[in-house]
């Protein structure tokens, strides 16, 4: 008597959702690198909601930017400083003006990427 088999559900059945901007995306990368670090391990099917990509390809496309000398180590420090507070810096704040730019600068370059992937709107 055979035996039935379970396999995974392929990956291009599964509706994803795109994210809605750069932002939401670099949080989206910036919790599942601290899930990570925690030990958690990622499949394509485990959240409630289907992303079109990997955090992975997050990493790889800010890596490219800044391969190609379109984001700077400031860029990056800013980006890395504040998604791990989850949250933007406030341009109001004296102290976060420059961050604020650096990272809308940072972003804006990103998105430009990531539309092209299909991963934001």
């Amino acid at each position: 008597m055979s035996r039935a088999r379970y396999s995974h559900r392929p990956f291009y059945d599964i509706p994803t959702a795109p994210f809605q901007n750069a932002e939401e995306a670099w949080f989206w990368f910036i919790r599942c690198q601290k899930a990570r670090a925690d030990g958690a391990r990622f499949e394509a099917d485990m959240g409630s909601m289907a992303r079109p990509c990997d955090p992975d390809d997050l990493y790889r496309a800010v890596i490219h930017l800044a391969r190609q000398r379109r984001l700077s180590p400031e860029h990056l420090q800013t980006l890395d400083t504040f998604g791990l507070a989850l949250r933007p810096p406030d341009p109001r704040c004296r102290e976060e003006e420059r961050p604020a730019r650096l990272w809308d600068e940072a972003l804006e370059r990103l998105s430009i990427l990531l539309k092209t992937k299909g991963i934001i709107e």
